[in-house]
């Protein structure tokens, strides 16, 4: 099973968490307001904390921004990933993702499964790399938020965390275009 190894130091990352909504602001994005306070105590920095409108162009545009940006080693996205007509977060993640990290949604699934049960099956939560960045899209609600961030995130994004972790290979994560 999987453990925090406590003779490894910790290693703070920075993440920017973009709210993709078009009707919250900054003093109503509860989703937002909860990752970024777990975020903080974690140990981790908030690079950036953004709302952004339901355009899928603005949300990847948004997203490689950030990608391109060395001071951001996480983006999380809040809000889009639903089945409606206006829910097209997942498909601008997926339009910047070079790899996606498809047991992400898996296994967002089997945590939010134990919370609401077959409701779940109705969240599109994805994950994926591009430009040596992780990227994550979460539901839109707070519970959301605080599910991946307490079963999952926490975790992966703790460089102490056993048996594997996100934060031992981003060095490698853009190997690839380092390469003669």
């Amino acid at each position: 099973m999987s453990k925090i190894d406590e003779d490894k130091p910790f290693v703070p990352v920075r993440i920017a968490v973009l709210t993709v909504s078009d009707s919250r602001a900054l003093a109503d994005d509860r989703s937002g307001d909860a990752l970024v306070a777990r975020i903080e105590a974690a140990g981790h920095a908030l690079a950036y904390r953004k709302i952004i409108r339901d355009e899928r162009d603005a949300i990847a545009a948004q997203l490689r921004e950030w990608c391109a940006d060395p001071e951001v080693d996480v983006v999380i996205s809040t809000g889009g990933t639903g089945l409606t007509g206006r829910d097209v977060t997942v498909e601008a993640h997926r339009d910047v993702y070079e790899k996606e990290i498809e047991a992400f949604g898996t296994v967002f699934t089997i945590v939010s499964m134990k919370k609401i049960g077959t409701s779940a099956v109705q969240s599109r939560a994805t994950g994926g790399v591009a430009q040596g960045t992780y990227l994550f899209a979460l539901p839109g609600s707070p519970g959301a938020c605080k599910d991946a961030w307490d079963e999952i995130l926490v975790f992966q994004l703790d460089y102490r965390h056993r048996p594997c972790n996100f934060v031992e290979i981003m060095p490698r994560l853009d190997e690839h275009l380092r390469r003669k």
